[in-house]
């Protein structure tokens, strides 16, 4: 199974964006695309983790959600 293409939006804590298929370098006196394949490669790569750890925090919190709603006797 293939990882999924990284979603349009602002990494967290990190000065890029994704618009319309192109990273763009972020800063406080504009903006400018990245134009280097293997810059935006490691861009994509690092999107898709950090998509996928997240998907992984919310599986956690649900699965823990579910069994402390089942109580002290529930499943775990």
């Amino acid at each position: 199974m293939s990882a999924p293409a990284p979603r349009p939006g602002r990494l967290p804590d990190a000065p890029v964006v994704l618009r319309d298929g192109q990273w763009w370098l972020v800063g406080r006196a504009g903006s400018i695309p990245v134009s280097d394949a293997a810059f935006s490669a490691v861009l994509d790569n690092f999107a898709q983790v950090v998509a996928a750890a997240n998907q992984a925090v919310a599986e956690l919190r649900t699965r823990q959600s579910d069994s402390s709603a089942s109580g002290p006797g529930g499943r775990r």
